[in-house]
């Protein structure tokens, strides 16, 4: 149970409380170093369950992402209702807060879904005011997902190619969300409290602020950060998944994008995962069982709108 809904900066005894911020630089050429980053990430992965990275992506081209995707939002309704739909089947979408009608209490932002790897989008079909930039911090964001698998592999003291070639990556969704300022804060949430259906997400913040994460039952800010790029994933426990939220805010807009990185889940492709093998023991034995990936995020989408975790279903 949640004891504090308030952001509490402070832990038990007095100092600040803030998520890891682990810096990229030089991983590729220094082994001391990599080695480092690697028990880092071990450290935030099983403590916190988020971290910030630097130095994956270049400034300006997350700079410009952020404001492609503010540019499209505030483009005029007719240009966004062509993509408007609840189909999921299409190529892009534009999600308004509507789409959580079912939620517990309704969410203050509106979504561009804007780039899906295994099937992507030919370069006409994006909008000409974001067409570039979505398309350069696509491969930007692909090339840092495959070298963050290959150092959480690592940091789970395995080949580091073990969580690529079990197609962990194979598939990844970018969202761009837009969140306006909002007069009543009370009545409202940015984004509801959940965990992610994805193995891990990449999120791109500008300089507002509002995502927290919960962190031994309460929540702690996780303050923009010129550069940084926000890492969540969903692990069977070995490495935590934990709840966050956004908090609606006077100010505005907010924008932040967020990329998915998932196997695929299309009919008739997806496959079963479950606990690695190698990592199970006496000391450390098999928590979930194993699912279709197809039904696990089928389930993840109904208990997700409830505002439920959907792991629990699967634990044995």
């Amino acid at each position: 149970m949640v004891t504090k809904t308030r952001a509490d900066e402070r832990d038990g005894s007095g100092a600040k409380l803030s998520i890891p911020t682990i810096d990229l630089h030089g991983i590729d050429t220094d082994s001391v170093l990599r080695a480092q980053v690697v028990e880092k990430i071990r450290y935030a992965c099983e403590k916190w369950g988020f971290f910030q990275v630097t130095n994956g992506i270049p400034v300006d081209v997350l700079d410009r992402m952020v404001h492609g995707i503010r540019e499209f939002h505030e483009k005029d309704n007719d240009v966004k209702k062509e993509l408007c739909s609840m189909d999921t089947g299409n190529q892009e979408q534009y999600l308004s807060s509507t789409r959580f009608h079912k939620s517990k209490r309704g969410n203050w932002r509106d979504t561009f879904v804007c780039y899906r790897s295994l099937n992507p989008p030919k370069p006409e079909e994006l909008p000409p005011v974001c067409r570039e930039i979505v398309i350069e911090y696509s491969k930007q964001v692909k090339d840092l997902g495959i070298t963050l698998f290959e150092l959480l592999s690592e940091a789970l003291r395995m080949n580091p190619n073990k969580l690529k070639h079990m197609d962990c990556a194979e598939e990844f969704s970018i969202y761009g969300h837009y969140y306006p300022p909002c007069p009543k804060q009370e009545l409202t949430i940015g984004t509801d409290q959940h965990t992610d259906g994805s193995f891990i997400t990449i999120l791109l913040q500008d300089q507002l602020g509002g995502l927290q994460v919960l962190y031994e039952n309460r929540w702690v800010n996780v303050p923009p950060m010129q550069g940084a790029l926000v890492i969540n994933l969903v692990t069977n426990d070995k490495f935590i998944s934990v709840n966050h939220r956004v908090i609606a805010q006077s100010v505005g807009p907010r924008v932040s994008v967020a990329s998915f990185f998932m196997p695929d889940a299309r009919p008739g492709n997806s496959k079963v995962y479950g606990p690695i093998k190698e990592l199970l023991s006496e000391e450390n034995p098999q928590i979930y069982r194993e699912a279709n990936i197809e039904d696990y995020l089928k389930h993840y989408l109904s208990e997700r709108v409830k505002g439920n975790s959907a792991l629990s279903q699967f634990k044995l």
